[in-house]
């Protein structure tokens, strides 16, 4: 069993916990509340901000001119692929793109990405694969379970949004980020591979839990810190 395949073994209760999450569910069902549509587009237009910047520092890190052209590649995906399926749910609840953009982070966007690039930092190459890799997976996944769950036709809500994550750049980026990493993961020490094993785990933890960031429409506890003072 290849490193990946282990992970992909260990992580399977969080995969199959987001393939079940009721925002996921609802991309399947062509219903969803707007409200969680609007706070998952404004937090996950900044989450692929991040993702760029880390797959940057990931270039810095590189010996190999295979490695930077493919970073560099995917830094052009992000940025002019991966708005098509942004612009399908800004058509789903009727908002211009553009008025989405620019918001804080939630609590648990923010530490997602705090926790990428942590890891890009202060990490090796092989714990940048293993942080990132989580992220086309799971879309990868979602779009494959959905296609095969619900068969979308063209008049789908979001056809255009499930169907984009079953597309072969997508594919091809997480086979190419998996086959890095089992190649990392043959030279690294038992001390990087479980740094490597904690960093994809915990980025499995955080994808479900931005589904469910968005579905609850959670925001920092401003309101109710200001109760608690209140009362103090």
């Amino acid at each position: 069993m290849s490193f990946t395949d282990q992970l992909r073994h260990d992580a399977k209760p969080i995969f199959q916990a987001i393939f079940n999450h009721p925002f996921v569910k609802g991309i399947g069902e062509g219903d969803l509340p707007k409200e969680a549509v609007a706070h998952y587009v404004k937090a996950n237009a900044e989450y692929l901000h991040a993702f760029m910047n880390v797959y940057g520092i990931a270039i810095s890190k590189c010996s190999d001119r295979e490695d930077i052209a493919f970073f560099k590649e995917n830094i052009e995906f992000v940025l002019n692929s991966e708005i098509h399926p942004h612009h399908n749910l800004c058509a789903y609840i009727e908002t211009p793109y553009e008025d989405l953009q620019g918001y804080p982070l939630p609590p648990t966007a923010d530490h997602y990405i705090k926790h990428m690039k942590t890891h890009a930092h202060e990490g090796t190459l092989g714990e940048i694969l293993a942080v990132l890799l989580p992220c086309p997976w799971t879309y990868l996944e979602i779009g494959d379970y959905l296609m095969e769950h619900v068969q979308p036709t063209p008049d789908h809500p979001f056809y255009e949004w499930i169907t984009f994550y079953v597309n072969d750049e997508i594919k091809a980026t997480t086979n190419q980020l998996r086959k890095k990493l089992d190649a990392w993961a043959e030279t690294a020490s038992p001390r990087e591979k479980k740094a490597m094993k904690d960093a994809f785990i915990k980025s499995c933890q955080l994808e479900w839990a931005f589904w469910e960031m968005a579905y609850r429409l959670e925001t920092w506890p401003t309101s109710s810190l200001k109760e608690v003072t209140s009362h103090a």
